[in-house]
């Protein structure tokens, strides 16, 4: 049984909030700023510099071959942060020393029970469904972890668990006016498919690509024909595609993503941002239904 848990987050002195308007900020790799209904979210802290190195386990390393677009202090005030997995490229050592402990951060078990030891002590450890119902004055969002799986086969076991995300942005009367589904670190595989099952009327796609791979060999996250099989699976009406070019594991650059889509004929309004971009949107009929 999926478990529901409860997250409230203080309302300011002056708040505003705009139901009718938000941004995704594109920071680097998978590290976005998400500006909606009142809420700034965070996903998957990474900012570190080109030419330092992450570990990846096993003695592994991998350099970063890009820059974030904002530094770490240069961060706006975060509601909380979700993050997929707990990987270095995700939640790297500067944000590990840095982040405040009491920030709300909803990820898997192992990945909280790793944060844990950290000293990070608002933690939502999270299983395929499990859901955080996050409350901030009037404004209400609805987080649910969605399946996901790093590699094929027995390299799944040797691999942190990963988690993709739903974020639904609720009315008063608990009505979704949007729902965001952020991939994570995941491939495609069958249980894919639940989604859409659930929630078949997502609005925007974060999709992780690059194509990573492990000693050369196998694939640990979507390259660009993967990105395009897992987005007919979920079926949004729109997508950004992000973590493609930042490390050196990366093996599928968005070029190909790009000439993948084009010979696809998706139904899917396909966004490209550079780190530094903000993709803005309009909430068709936002004041409708949010009264």
């Amino acid at each position: 049984m999926a478990k529901l848990y409860q997250l409230n987050i203080p309302e300011p002195p002056i708040y505003q909030p705009d139901i009718c308007n938000g941004s995704i900020f594109f920071v680097g790799t998978a590290t976005v700023i998400i500006r909606y209904a009142g809420f700034t979210i965070l996903t998957d802290p990474n900012f570190l510099h080109a030419g330092d190195h992450i570990h990846i386990g096993y003695g592994l390393t991998s350099e970063r071959l890009t820059n974030p677009a904002i530094e770490f202090d240069e961060l706006p005030p975060i509601d909380f942060c979700l993050l997929s997995h707990h990987h270095e490229d995700h939640f790297d050592r500067i944000v590990a020393e840095r982040l405040d402990r009491a920030l709300p951060i909803i990820t898997t078990a192992a990945a909280a029970k790793a944060l844990k030891k950290k000293g990070f002590r608002n933690l939502y450890p999270l299983r395929s469904w499990d859901l955080v119902h996050v409350r901030k004055g009037n404004q209400r969002a609805l987080l649910t972890a969605t399946p996901g799986k790093h590699a094929p086969g027995v390299l799944s076991h040797l691999l942190p668990q990963v988690m993709g995300s739903l974020v639904e942005f609720l009315d008063e009367d608990g009505r979704s006016f949007y729902k965001l589904y952020i991939s994570g670190d995941t491939i495609v595989f069958d249980e894919l498919k639940e989604i859409p099952a659930r929630h078949p009327d997502i609005d925007l796609a974060l999709m992780h690509l690059g194509g990573a791979k492990v000693l050369r060999l196998m694939t640990v996250t979507m390259d660009a024909e993967q990105g395009v099989e897992a987005l007919r699976i979920i079926r949004p009406q729109a997508a950004i595609p992000i973590h493609y070019n930042d490390y050196s594991v990366f093996k599928s650059p968005l070029s190909d993503f790009k000439e993948a889509v084009s010979r696809s004929g998706l139904p899917v309004r396909i966004v490209y941002l550079s780190h530094g971009d903000t993709y803005g949107f309009t909430v068709e009929g936002c004041q409708a239904k949010a009264a």
